[in-house]
């Protein structure tokens, strides 16, 4: 994690000047926004099948540019780089990136995170509580939603991490090592939660429901582009409550949708819907409350450096336009 930092910070010492494509102080017309995007299941690939961006940007010559990433964490580098605009994360990425003073504005809930985050376990390795993890190897991807939620899944079964052997491994990689058992358990989100359970037997340890802990999801914004293009950012919510409000719609649809775009069981996109309720809402005091705390025991176990308040990188003008204009319409 302090690693992470680190690249975090010196990725911001590196910005200079403005975008290439007019995002930045020049005044130049934006040609291109870049949104980030990650293996989960949100309404935002909906849009991108339905091709919902282009249609709105291009009456203004604006091509949009999806950009792929394992998790969190990196989208934060592209932010401080200038290679991103838009991105959704959970509930740890926007903490670290915060503390490594990356310049973005978390501008919408999309998710409230109950159950997309959980701890698992193969169904023969003999371990049926937290407190059985003691000694054993856990993966779990560095900075993450799903690291953050290891730390505070251990912390309430009264272990810390020097209890466990962490092994960071992005999902891709984890996928293998869980599966031939190199490691013992594995904190992780969906869809990969329901692919191992359902398709592999694996066995859910724990998740916030167990544990009531809360992982939220947030849609965020380059600060630069939110101060040069703030229509653009409310045009960019419109459309994703667009996909929002049509993923509650089209349950049926969806699913098949969902399906073939990652090559999914449909029955594992529907555990995966039924856990992962879309959301394109401001952000309110509990979650706020909930991130607050969330920060102060990153900081608390040495994974951020400093303290932070939570409250400085929330923006829910652009929402509230948004919903307030009629979303998606």
């Amino acid at each position: 994690m302090k690693k992470t930092i680190i690249l975090l910070a010196a990725a911001v010492m590196m910005l200079t000047g403005c975008s290439a494509h007019g995002a930045g102080g020049s005044g130049k017309t934006v040609k291109e926004i870049r949104i980030g995007i990650q293996q989960s299941l949100s309404p935002l690939l909906i849009a991108k099948e339905k091709g919902w961006f282009e249609e709105a940007f291009k009456k203004d010559g604006i091509k949009v540019k999806w950009v792929e990433f394992q998790s969190g964490p990196p989208q934060f580098e592209g932010l401080a780089a200038d290679k991103l605009d838009f991105s959704q994360v959970g509930n740890s990425p926007v903490i670290s990136g915060q503390a490594a003073g990356i310049d973005f504005k978390e501008i919408g809930l999309s998710q409230d995170g109950l159950k997309a985050n959980g701890i698992l376990v193969n169904k023969d390795s003999g371990i049926q509580s937290l407190q059985e993890l003691k000694g054993k190897k856990i993966a779990v991807a560095k900075g993450s939603s799903g690291f953050d939620f290891l730390y505070k899944a251990l912390d309430k079964a009264g272990l810390s991490a020097d209890d466990v052997t962490i092994i960071q491994l992005q999902p891709d990689e984890a996928v293998s090592a869980f599966e031939n058992k190199s490691v013992d358990a594995w904190s992780i989100w969906e869809p990969y939660l329901s692919i191992e359970t359902l398709q592999h037997g694996a066995e859910m340890l724990a998740n916030g429901e167990s544990t009531d802990l809360y992982s939220p999801g947030f849609t965020l914004v380059r600060t630069g582009f939110s101060k040069e293009h703030p229509d653009g950012v409310v045009r960019f919510l419109k459309v994703f409550n667009k996909a929002v409000t049509w993923q509650k719609e089209h349950k049926d649809e969806d699913v098949s949708l969902y399906a073939k775009i990652k090559n999914l069981d449909p029955s594992v996109v529907r555990n995966v819907l039924n856990n992962t309720e879309p959301l394109n809402e401001p952000i309110n005091d509990d979650i706020v409350k909930a991130q607050q705390e969330t920060a102060d025991f990153q900081y608390q176990t040495k994974a951020i450096q400093k303290k932070i308040d939570v409250k400085d990188v929330v923006d829910n003008s652009f929402i509230q336009k948004a919903l307030k204009t009629g979303g998606g319409k």
